[in-house]
């Protein structure tokens, strides 16, 4: 899926054993280099290379608990060699 833009958004309530199942796949296909998610309603694969820029987030108030964890990396070297620059005068 690496043409054209893809999401995939999935929220569910889970156990916390199958948790640790899901972020044990999650290592395992970043070492791998590539990261297939999927449910009833769709699919994208992700192929994460080169640098990859870790955000973590966590709050706690009375009411709810939050951990964030964002894993972001852009195209290959290769995808932006593929851009043409264009320069004319006006």
């Amino acid at each position: 899926m690496k043409n054209g833009d893809h999401d995939f958004r999935h929220e569910s309530m889970q156990d916390r054993e199958t948790i640790v199942e899901l972020l044990s796949s999650l290592q395992q296909g970043l070492e791998k280099g590539t990261l297939r998610f999927s449910d009833e309603d769709n699919e994208i694969v992700l192929e994460p290379s080169g640098l990859l820029n870790l955000a973590i987030k966590a709050s706690s108030n009375a009411e709810l608990n939050v951990l964030d964890v964002r894993i972001s990396w852009q195209g290959s070297k290769a995808d932006k060699l593929k851009k043409q620059l264009k320069i004319s005068d006006c």
